[in-house]
């Protein structure tokens, strides 16, 4: 008996080898090398290969955050709101510069926090709008640091329905109040 299932388990090893090779060969050499920088190129030189590196294209867009940012602005010239659909903390394209904006701020000054209020309609349980402008805050948050913003010195905090922005129970009203609130300290 020991002898079957010694020989079954060696042919069960077997097998897996064998659905385990590999078909690519590993002698070819690799198309091209990617390094990641830290220094901002333009355009023309971002595309151009390394020295004594093969060319290859790449569909990775750079982000510059120093391009186009005005470092001057005072923290009230940038957008303050970013809105929501309704039961969606998802950012919404015409909200992205904002998003920008602050991130952009927060990787080229050294000082002031930011802090993000999540904010919800009236409809819908009090914990689960609590919840739902934390998810907003976050969703916010999270974008700004993966712009370069430094994730230590922001603030998240939801108040949920308990601070409206629009009195009324009109879908202009809802819409005005599913926003993520951003102020700069």
């Amino acid at each position: 008996m020991n002898r079957l299932v010694l020989n079954a388990s060696l042919a069960a090893a077997a097998l897996v080898l064998v659905g385990c090779a590999s078909k690519v060969p590993l002698d070819t050499p690799v198309a091209a090398s990617v390094t990641p920088t830290t220094t901002a190129k333009t355009d023309a030189a971002a595309n151009a290969p390394a020295q004594g590196q093969p060319t290859a294209q790449s569909s990775v867009a750079g982000v510059d955050l120093t391009r186009n940012a005005d470092v001057s602005a005072s923290p009230t010239a940038l957008g303050r709101f970013v809105y929501f659909d309704f039961d969606s903390f998802a950012i919404a394209a015409d909200d992205k510069p904002v998003v920008d904006a602050h991130a952009r701020r927060l990787a080229t000054e050294r000082q002031g926090t930011l802090r993000i209020a999540g904010h919800a309609d009236e409809r819908g349980g009090r914990e689960y709008n609590l919840a739902l402008g934390q998810r907003r805050a976050d969703a916010v948050a999270r974008s700004i640091v993966l712009l370069g913003g430094d994730e230590r010195r922001i603030e998240a905090v939801s108040y949920g329905e308990e601070k409206p922005k629009a009195m009324g129970r009109d879908e202009s009203a809802f819409a005005q109040n599913r926003r993520a609130e951003l102020s700069v300290r």
